[in-house]
């Protein structure tokens, strides 16, 4: 961790106030983001006061720092309702109530009513280009082209950090340690324009321990939206972290004492898998909720696990099966088709789980064909409307790699 000098003195005088800048350039933040989330979260619980800025005027102009070129410029219309779907899930994440209760401020609100003309003379005014363009953020695109509008990112950084100061005695930045410059841009700002002091600190970007980026899976970002990354897919992320890597992650994201993480050090040697999965089930209920938990432990089981039997298939909420359509294979049937008594190879073959009646045959002969984890012994088994479950649903299995939701209409 990086931090400017002075910054343990200023705790000794009882809480403080700090906050962290969040751009909402994504309908939804990660688990990347979450770790300074939980910068803010941990700093909540010692006492002191957080601030979540809501970039809503630099989600406009886009941070430059470490990117390899301009971003996609987004309206005021889409940034807006990015900010309202990612405060929901700050408000989970931090208590919005009580005598250190966090707030939400939106720095889309110190540049509204500012013309060019007073931002050039009170903002641009601060900071010469010289400083702005050593800044390791932006000294590699110097090399290839930056845009007057992202160059001037960090102005905007500066200045947020000084109204802060000003309207809420905010006196530590935190963030990132890709975002150093322009954090201690701003305290230059507070430095030379009303003579305060305030201070920086940054933590280590969360890398794997083969080095690459933290957050992404195969399939992309691990989003805290449920509706972009579902329940049960965000705790399979962390089911599926190395084993090197869950000594940091536990110390990142759990909010377990020091002694129960030691103890899950330990555990660790002779159970990796078992931490792994305490970890997991922490997260998940924290970022969706217990229920969602509770679904995705059904679709663990259903999936890899034994004991599932038909009433446990049956008795499954919406939540588990709504899941359970993100992870499977899903098929459309006729509820009337179904409920009628046909044959069941002859439902197996137009639903293409089999190619041929032929090939259906053998396979119920062969006891690999369960229904709602029923084994189908007979060729000549009809479908019955007991099968049916959760308002329109039959659960297929051929053999242990197949498994096909039916989605009766």
């Amino acid at each position: 961790m990086d931090y400017t000098p002075g910054i343990e003195e200023i705790f000794d005088d009882g809480p403080i106030v700090g906050y962290i800048g969040f751009d909402p350039t994504a309908p939804s933040l990660t688990i990347g983001n979450m770790v300074q989330v939980m910068l803010l979260s941990h700093f909540q619980r010692t006492g002191n006061k957080p601030i979540v800025l809501m970039g809503g005027a630099t989600g406009m102009i886009g941070d430059p720092s470490f990117k390899d070129a301009e971003r996609t410029l987004k309206t005021i219309e889409e940034i807006q309702v990015n900010i309202d779907r990612q405060m929901k899930q700050f408000r989970k994440l931090l208590d919005f109530d009580g005598p250190n209760a966090a707030v939400f401020v939106n720095n889309y609100d110190f540049y509204k009513d500012m013309n060019v003309l007073t931002f050039l003379r009170d903002v641009g005014k601060t900071l010469t280009v010289n400083y702005m363009a050593s800044k390791e953020s932006v000294k590699k695109r110097m090399e290839t082209g930056i845009s007057y509008t992202e160059f001037s990112y960090q102005l905007l950084q500066g200045y947020d950090y000084q109204v802060l100061y000003d309207r809420y005695n905010c006196r530590v930045q935190m963030g990132g340690s890709d975002q150093w410059g322009n954090i201690t841009a701003g305290t230059e700002f507070i430095r030379r324009n009303v003579g305060g002091k305030a201070y920086a600190a940054t933590t280590p970007l969360l890398t794997k321990s083969d080095g690459t980026k933290f957050g992404k899976s195969e399939s992309g970002n691990i989003w805290l939206d449920p509706g972009m990354t579902n329940a049960y897919q965000f705790y399979q992320f962390w089911i599926n972290c190395s084993d090197e890597d869950m000594p940091k992650l536990l110390r990142y994201f759990s909010l377990k004492n020091k002694k129960e993480i030691e103890e899950l050090d330990l555990m660790l040697v002779d159970n990796p898998n078992e931490v792994k999965r305490i970890l997991a089930e922490e997260i998940t209920t924290r970022v969706h909720s217990a229920e969602d938990l509770d679904a995705v432990k059904k679709v663990s089981s259903l999936l890899f696990g034994k004991g599932f039997d038909e009433q446990a298939v049956k008795s499954m909420g919406t939540n588990t099966i709504e899941l359970l359509k993100g992870e499977l294979e899903v098929r459309s049937g006729s509820a009337d088709q179904w409920s009628q008594g046909a044959s069941v190879i002859d439902l197996l073959t137009e639903l293409n789980i089999f190619t041929s009646k032929g090939e259906a045959k053998r396979a119920i002969q062969g006891q690999a064909v369960q229904i709602n984890r029923v084994r189908i012994t007979d060729p000549a088994a009809i479908s019955e409307p007991e099968q049916i479950f959760g308002n329109g649903y039959v659960f297929v299995e051929n053999g242990k790699k197949q498994k096909v939701l039916i989605e009766l209409a």
